[in-house]
């Protein structure tokens, strides 16, 4: 579904990606660590066309990523994002957050776009929360309203920035178990995350990055468990076990 061929990306004289290539199936998670400024989160706004890239191909079912080209939308409304600070509509209610994008942009009726986002927010634990404004909910809660949000679009893919990072720890399973239940679903994902527990429960592969290249990759329980690398290694003893 999505593929990666040789993709380099500056910012200035910066190399943050240097040749990466990767592919997803669809239905399959994908989870992406590494160290900060290794690049994880670049990679996501490349597939999603928020950042352009230099050289390489990103792929979307067979149709190329350009930030520029016209169809840029169609890879847009396939492909959704959650990010780590939810970025919520301040004025808008939770329910009017999710169907924004429906009816804004797929043009879908609007009671019909109410009804889909009422369902959503059921699925994500929050029927009771439709009529609630972002800063009368948690910080867990607002993350559910964006994955709900999120599938409003019917995408074939979500891609997951860090979701967990911004939350207090008690918030962070809340979260986890609503994309548990996208992962049983189905639902291709390529998620990236320091939550390693998470990543080796759902996870299909694993993708280790450092330095804008990736490091190592394989089936989530090899890589987490018995990496080969000894960068994955270090990262993971110092991850595991802070210092």
């Amino acid at each position: 579904m999505i593929e990666l061929v040789d993709v380099h990306k500056r910012f200035g004289s910066l190399e943050v990606i240097k040749g990466i290539s990767a592919s997803v199936a669809a239905g399959e998670v994908v989870c992406i660590i590494g160290p900060s400024g290794s690049g994880k989160s670049t990679i996501l706004r490349c597939i999603n066309g928020l950042e352009s890239y230099e050289a390489g191909t990103i792929t979307v079912e067979g149709v190329k990523v350009d930030r520029d080209a016209p169809s840029i939308t169609a890879v847009r409304t396939q492909v959704s994002m959650v990010f780590q600070r939810f970025n919520l509509f301040p004025h808008r209610t939770a329910l009017e957050n999710v169907v924004e994008g429906p009816i804004y942009v797929k043009r879908e009726a609007r009671d019909a776009a109410m009804e889909h986002g009422r369902q959503l927010l059921e699925r994500v634990g929050l029927a009771n929360k439709a009529g609630s404004y972002p800063h009368e909910l948690s910080g867990g809660q607002q993350q559910r309203v964006a994955i709900a949000r999120a599938l409003a679009m019917r995408p074939k893919a979500i891609l997951f920035d860090e979701p967990t990072s911004a939350l207090d720890p008690e918030l962070v399973g809340e979260v986890l178990a609503v994309m548990r239940l996208l992962a049983e679903d189905g639902m291709t994902m390529v998620v990236v995350t320091h939550e390693i527990s998470f990543a080796r429960e759902v996870a299909d592969r694993v993708l280790f990055l450092d330095h804008g290249v990736i490091v190592e990759e394989g089936k989530a329980a090899e890589v987490l468990s018995a990496p080969k690398h000894a960068r994955t290694q270090d990262f993971l003893r110092r991850v595991l076990r802070p210092i």
